[in-house]
């Protein structure tokens, strides 16, 4: 059940995450749209710095001791044309919120209305973090690089589903979002005339044998029950049709669960490509990038905000189990250095909101982002305002500890 003080901010979501809709930017180029939240937490009062371009760390301290909470939404949208037929459909042609990062936006912002009116009564400490990059799998680096992770206790995430109904969740301990790595191969070989190959190195068949080749590396190399994907989604060679291309370009990503069999992975394709090369007398470059870890849920942590959601929505409506997801979520930055739940909210309720994410029809019902609102409501409820729930003596002791770390930071 929604409470009414979430209620009354319905306008408010709706409003806000239909202009973020209207007005959707791309990673590390949402300035419009990291504007309009500083605007935002300014009426409120809440004092915020910038992270990289784009990102922003809001953050309320408390009068007394406590732990610290982290609340997180990501901000940015897709190179996707918007085909929804509604009058806050996206004015930016060729980029939508396809993925519902504006509908995450909305929600932390009404959370902030809320924390803002009753800040005083906050124990320890409450970050808000609006993420950028999240779909190229940046934004949560930056936050980590600059060190905002380091005296947290507890991190929350929240993303909208539309596999789900509106008034059901998904809270679940354990793996819930493969890794996520993003690789370029680059094939390089000799020019030559069409109607002479023998006097080129043909980096385009060279590049198709390696695309064929890393197939079997998971249907030949990896147990079948293993959960692996590997996917290539680009191929670039060629000039013109009577030339024998000297540059191939690949690009691909794999997916997997299990961190070991990742590493043998990604080894595994730097050796195919580079030896299916040689055999076509060309040489290939392969460069990886990190985006995602695999997310995994705190066991403990996730368990008690389950009890939450059931008291708000009944235990009919929470899914405490499900299988992990191959798509990827860098908010395993966070959990892989504190403990953390990322909770997936419904927010389907007809065939217009019923389309998957990165879909050209991607919409949601709105009453989706108020669960969400009420989710991190009550959360902050039990750890941020029930003194009850909060052990001082704990909290004080670990405060003294990073002050002392702190003043010893210039030494060190």
């Amino acid at each position: 059940m929604i409470s009414k003080e979430v209620l009354e901010l319905k306008d408010y979501v709706v409003e806000t995450r239909r202009y973020l809709h209207k007005n959707p930017e791309v990673s590390l180029k949402e300035y419009k749209t990291s504007a309009f939240i500083k605007e935002e937490l300014g009426k409120l009062g809440i004092k915020y710095e910038n992270v990289g371009e784009t990102g922003i760390l809001a953050t309320i301290k408390g009068k007394n001791d406590g732990p610290t909470v982290f609340l997180r939404a990501d901000m940015d949208a897709l190179p996707l044309k918007d085909k929804i037929e509604t009058d806050y459909r996206s004015i930016n042609e060729g980029v939508s919120h396809g993925c519902g990062h504006d509908a995450h936006v909305a929600g932390l912002l009404a959370t902030a209305k809320i924390i803002a009116k009753i800040k005083d009564e906050v124990n320890g400490t409450i970050k808000l973090c609006f993420q950028a990059a999240e779909e190229i799998g940046r934004g949560a680096k930056e936050f980590v690089k600059a060190g905002h992770l380091k005296d947290l206790d507890y991190a929350f995430g929240i993303h909208v589903a539309s596999s789900l109904p509106v008034g059901k969740v998904a809270i679940v301990p354990g793996a819930i979002n493969a890794s996520c790595d993003i690789f370029k191969i680059h094939v390089e070989g000799e020019s030559a005339h069409g109607s002479r190959p023998h006097l080129g190195r043909d980096a385009l068949l060279a590049a198709a044998s390696i695309a064929v080749e890393l197939q079997n590396v998971v249907s030949r190399r990896v147990n079948p029950l293993d959960s692996v994907v590997l996917t290539l989604g680009k191929l670039n060679a060629g000039t013109a049709y009577n030339i024998i291309a000297n540059d191939a370009y690949i690009e691909g990503t794999l997916r997997t669960l299990d961190k070991d069999l990742r590493e043998k992975i990604l080894k595994k394709i730097e050796l195919t490509c580079k030896n299916v090369a040689e055999v076509h007398d060309c040489s290939a470059e392969f460069e990886n990038y990190n985006a995602a870890s695999i997310l995994q849920n705190d066991e403990e942590l996730t368990e008690e905000v389950q009890t939450i959601a059931k008291k708000i929505l009944g235990i009919e409506n929470v899914i405490t189990y499900s299988k992990p997801s191959l798509g990827a979520e860098d908010f395993s930055e966070f959990t892989n250095l504190v403990k953390g739940t990322f909770i997936n909210v419904g927010t389907s309720s007809c065939e217009a909101t019923s389309f998957p994410h990165h879909h050209e029809k991607f919409d949601l019902d709105e009453e989706g982002i108020l669960y969400g609102v009420e989710l991190f409501k009550n959360i902050l409820e039990k750890y941020s305002f029930d003194e009850t729930n909060i052990d001082l003596e704990e909290f004080g002791t670990k405060k003294k500890t990073r002050e002392t770390n702190k003043s010893l930071a210039g030494i060190w």
